[in-house]
């Protein structure tokens, strides 16, 4: 092997880091190809490879390098990563265990496609979710099922609770990563974990408020009150909590719809009916796979439909971050909806940030976007919506919204060190 790959910075790294690729040893204008490659916890691979030339001096620096052809093409340094597909259809890509990362095998290789290729260099990195000095503590008080991520440093921290959607389970990443950025945040599993429901017909929202309670009186979380971060479903229960309950002193919602869907939500004496939908509107896709996009029913009455979330009864701020191209729901119309609302009943226009080109699950930077998976409720395949490069920098983008907003209104966190590149 004549080729040297060196990253920067050189050992693990969080999987929101960027990193500088480097291939040294070529030949002057040399034609290579890169490849990444990583198997997830349930032994899946995924796979991304790119097309180069290395400059007059024999070097590849893929911050300066465009790529040719193959899984994206122009100047990508993050492309390897934020490329990568999974062999088996219909696979997301997700974390299950973030105390172990994910390896990723970096090999260069001679020529394009589809000359013969031979192997030049190649270099393993490791990608982490759990940042150095977070501490990962899982929680089990009274109904709550959740883990708690506290980061470096004596505290306390401003708080953050993290919401899936219908998946189910508990998932740590998101809140992982963001206690990496001075944030105590609460990963919560609402059903189908351990001895939690395995269905959910009804959201009551005194679970919600029992997980709002430990973080309020956790000697490690700074009041008076917490931050919200949810996606889908995840976002309308922090909406719904935001509007019900108090000390939430910010809330991002992430394609969420602002609607009561297909349960309904209940608070004490308040109940808000589902919007409901008609599967009859189902669509099959050029790709043969279902689109749900237009399944829920018709908002009449616009802001005003009895299942919509009364958002303006919310204390803090919210942030909408909104893919223009999701197909889970069209999630632009509905922020479109909840600010229309927040202004009839004299709120102050909140903050919306729409996507082009971005689907459904937008995740912290550098996932591969997913644009097709199981529906859980459905059992079968859906389509998400998103073009992986406009979505890849959407994700990026989102992510330092989201970190700015909870900087703002939870006031100032110890950031972790990062690269600067």
């Amino acid at each position: 092997m004549a080729a040297t790959v060196t990253l920067e910075p050189t050992g693990r790294c969080c999987w929101d880091e960027p990193v500088r690729i480097t291939v040294r040893g070529l030949a002057p204008g040399q034609r290579v190809t890169l490849r990444a490659s990583l198997r997830d916890e349930k032994g899946a691979l995924f796979r991304a490879h790119a097309r180069y030339c290395a400059d007059s001096t024999g070097e590849l620096d893929l911050a300066r390098a465009p790529a040719l052809g193959g899984s994206f093409v122009g100047l990508e340094p993050m492309g390897l990563f934020w490329a990568l597909e999974p062999e088996k259809p219909f696979w997301r890509f997700l974390k299950r265990d973030v105390q172990t990362p994910f390896t990723v095998e970096l090999e260069v290789l001679g020529g394009h496609d589809p000359e013969p290729q031979w192997l030049l260099g190649r270099a393993v990195h490791e990608r982490g979710f759990l940042p150095p000095g977070v501490r990962r503590e899982p929680v089990r008080a009274g109904r709550l099922r959740a883990t708690l991520f506290l980061p470096p440093g004596h505290g306390p921290f401003p708080g953050v609770i993290d919401i899936f959607g219908t998946g189910g389970g508990l998932l740590e990443y998101r809140a992982s990563l963001l206690a990496g950025h001075g944030f105590a945040t609460l990963a919560l599993a609402y059903y189908d974990f351990e001895d939690l429901p395995k269905e959910f017909d009804k959201i009551h929202t005194d679970y919600f408020e029992e997980a709002l309670d430990y973080m309020l009186q956790h000697p490690q979380v700074k009041g008076p009150g917490v931050g919200l971060l949810g996606i889908s479903l995840g976002a309308d229960i922090c909406l719904f909590m935001a509007s019900f309950l108090k000390n939430i002193s910010a809330t991002v919602s992430i394609n969420g719809s602002g609607f009561s869907g297909n349960k309904t939500i209940c608070y004490k004496q308040t109940s808000i009916p589902p919007l409901g939908h008609d599967l009859k509107r189902i669509k099959v896709a050029f790709s043969g796979l279902m689109d749900i996009v237009d399944i829920r029913n018709d908002v009449v009455g616009g802001c005003e439909n009895p299942s919509m979330i009364p958002i303006e009864r919310a204390q803090g701020p919210i942030l909408f971050i909104v893919g223009q191209d999701d197909h889970n729901w069209r999630s632009e119309v509905y922020a479109q909806i909840a600010s229309e609302r927040l202004q009839a009943h004299g709120k102050g226009k909140p903050q919306v940030i729409s996507y082009p080109g971005t689907g459904h699950y937008i995740e912290p930077p550098y996932f591969p976007m997913c644009p097709a998976s199981l529906h859980k409720l459905l059992n079968k395949p859906v389509i998400w919506g998103g073009e992986p490069r406009a979505h890849s920098r959407a994700q990026v983008d989102a992510w330092k919204q989201i970190l700015t907003f909870f900087h703002k209104y939870l006031g100032a966190v110890q950031e972790r060190a990062s690269s600067k590149l």
